[in-house]
C-alpha cells in the first residue's frame, strides 16, 4: 500500500490514472479529422481495418508517451508531489512501482508496433518508418527534446502533420495541399494544451533547466500565442470551406477557445489545471467542427 491509502500499488485504478485518459482527446482528433477529410473526398466511403487501426495505433501511442513521460520524470527527480502543480504521477506517488512501469512500457510500445504493423498492406512500407519515428520521438520527448523547447515542434508533427497525413492516405492513397495546412492547423490548436501545461509550470521548468518555449517567451507573449493559434487555425478552416455557411460552425470552437483564454489570464499555479482540462476539451471541439465543415 502507498501513501494514498485509496490506491492500492500496481492496481486497475493506478494504471488507468497513469495512462491519463484525459488526454486521450490529442490523440483521437488527428485521426477523426484525417477520416473526415477521406469521407469527404471519397463520397462518404471508408475502408474500415485501417481506421480503426489508425484510431488504436493513436492511442496506444499515447497511453505509451503518458507512460514514458511518468517513469522518466520520476527518474530525473521532476515530478515531486510537495512542489508539483499538476495531476500527481504514478511513480512518484508509488501508485506503479518503477519495474512494473519499465515492463508496461516494454508491453504497451511492442503493442503498438503490433497494431500498427499491418498499415503496411494499405500504404506500404513507408509505414514501418513512420511507426519507427512516433515511437522514437515518443522516447525523445520526454528524455531530450522537452528540456530544449523542442516539444512544441513535436506536437505540430505528431499531433498533426503525421497523424492526418497518414490516416488520410491509408484512405484515399495521396494527400493534397488542403490536407498538409489542416494538418498542421489540427496540430497547432493540439500544441495549445502544452503551452497550457508549461505556462502552469513555466517556474519549476525554469528551476529544472528546462527551456520550454513558454520559458522562452515568458509570460505574456505565451498567452499571445495561444490565443493567436486558436483564431490562426480557425481562420485556415474558413479558407478551405471557402467562407461559406459551414464555416460558422467553427464559432463553437471560437467560443469555447474565447473561454479558456479567459482562465488562463486569470488562474495561476494548481488552478490553471482547470484550464488544460478546458484545452483538451478544445482540441476535440477543433476536430469535430473541423470535421463537421469537411463532411457538410
Amino acid at each position: 500500500m502507498n501513501n494514498n491509502a485509496t490506491i492500492r500499488t500496481n492496481s486497475l485504478r493506478a494504471w488507468v490514472l497513469a495512462a491519463r485518459p484525459k488526454t486521450l482527446t490529442g490523440a483521437l482528433t488527428p485521426v477523426i479529422l484525417g477520416l473526415a477529410l477521406s469521407l469527404a473526398d471519397l463520397g462518404y466511403r471508408l475502408h474500415a481495418v485501417p481506421a480503426v487501426l489508425c484510431v488504436l495505433f493513436a492511442l496506444i501511442m499515447q497511453v505509451d508517451a503518458n507512460l514514458v513521460n511518468d517513469y522518466f520524470d520520476w527518474r530525473k527527480g521532476n515530478d515531486n508531489p510537495d512542489t508539483r502543480l499538476g495531476p500527481p504521477r504514478a511513480c512518484t506517488m508509488g501508485w506503479v512501482t518503477p519495474g512494473a512501469m519499465r515492463r508496461a512500457l516494454v508491453v504497451v510500445t511492442t503493442l503498438a508496433c503490433i497494431v500498427g504493423l499491418p498499415l503496411t498492406l494499405y500504404g506500404g512500407w513507408g509505414m514501418v518508418l513512420a511507426g519507427i519515428a512516433c515511437v522514437v520521438f515518443c522516447f525523445l520527448y520526454t528524455t531530450v527534446l522537452s528540456y530544449l523547447g523542442l516539444g512544441d515542434v513535436l506536437v505540430v508533427l505528431f499531433f498533426g502533420l503525421v497523424p492526418v497525413c497518414l490516416t488520410y492516405f491509408l484512405q484515399t492513397g495521396t494527400v493534397n495541399v488542403w490536407i498538409i495546412v489542416l494538418s498542421v492547423a489540427c496540430g497547432l490548436v493540439i500544441d495549445n494544451l502544452l503551452i497550457v501545461n508549461n505556462y502552469r509550470d513555466i517556474d519549476l521548468d525554469r528551476n529544472d533547466g528546462k527551456r520550454t518555449l513558454v520559458v522562452r517567451l515568458g509570460r505574456r507573449a505565451s498567452l499571445a500565442l495561444y490565443f493567436f493559434i486558436g483564431f490562426a487555425a480557425t481562420f485556415v478552416v474558413f479558407v478551405y470551406a471557402g467562407f461559406d455557411w459551414r464555416s460558422f460552425i467553427m464559432l463553437i470552437y471560437v467560443f469555447c477557445h474565447c473561454r479558456a483564454y479567459r482562465m488562463l489570464t486569470r488562474l495561476r499555479g494548481r488552478d490553471l489545471n482547470a484550464a488544460l482540462a478546458a484545452a483538451a476539451r478544445n482540441n476535440l471541439v477543433f476536430g469535430l467542427s473541423a470535421s463537421a465543415v469537411a463532411l457538410l
